[in-house]
């Protein structure tokens, strides 16, 4: 299969909370918006796929192992910076679709992709979730009271623009504390309460960040209380 070129757009790669690593980064091309980014912030880098992750992305609509090669790609970067002996260690899932790295139990990881932007986490002895989200046109009124848990009328008074864009930092906060939980979509991530313009919060034993002050692309990271977590073989999967 073809490999894409590293990603050369614009990134970040910062510790999010005491031990809480995050990379993200933006495929060129992929959004007509290059200015979401801090212009001193460094590009991140690229590390070169494994045979595991092609083997993974091997069979995959194009854009979709694109999307892959590149979460996996910064993944590693992050982990050659922060912990260079899992830099290669093979991506495998637990039964609920967390990801975790074979062999380095105790590195918790996770990855999120949106329409070009990828995010990634990686945390010792603590279980981590992220997402990445882009703005959308329009949030459905039956999506906002789902997830705004009793506060649709709140939600309702913002102007149109800073709901959507509100709406999005709302649902990268709902995401990241269910993959920090292992449950995924299946977790029902609408459970977690966020207000507007939160910035920072708890969710049962996980707590979670929005990366307000460093993106203007919706960021935020989820993370347990540090204690081992140890992660049964699992199979590899795209």
């Amino acid at each position: 299969m073809t490999v894409p070129p590293p990603a050369t757009g614009p990134g970040l790669r910062l510790e999010a909370a005491p031990g809480i690593w995050v990379a993200l980064h933006e495929r060129r091309g992929a959004c007509h918006d290059e200015e979401r980014f801090d212009r001193h912030q460094e590009p991140a880098p690229h590390v070169p796929p494994t045979r595991e992750d092609l083997a993974a992305a091997d069979g995959l609509p194009p854009w979709r192992a694109a999307e892959l090669l590149a979460g996996r790609g910064l993944l590693r970067a992050l982990l050659r910076a922060r912990y260079p002996e899992a830099a290669g260690a093979p991506v495998v899932y637990e039964p609920g679709g967390r990801p975790a790295l074979a062999g380095r139990p105790r590195i918790g990881i996770s990855i999120s992709h949106d329409r070009g932007a990828v995010a990634v986490c990686a945390a010792l002895d603590r279980a981590v979730g992220v997402d990445v989200q882009h703005v959308p046109a329009e949030v459905r009124p039956a999506l906002l009271r789902r997830c705004t848990q009793g506060r649709a009328e709140e939600w309702a008074r913002l102007p149109a623009e800073r709901r959507t864009t509100e709406f999005a930092w709302l649902w990268t906060v709902q995401e990241a504390c269910v993959k920090a939980e292992g449950s995924g979509f299946a977790g029902r991530p609408w459970r977690v309460r966020v207000r507007p313009a939160a910035r920072a919060g708890s969710w049962g034993r996980y707590c979670w960040v929005s990366l307000r002050d460093r993106t203007s692309l919706p960021l935020s990271v989820a993370y347990g209380a540090p204690a081992p977590f140890p992660i049964e073989p699992a199979e590899q999967q795209p």
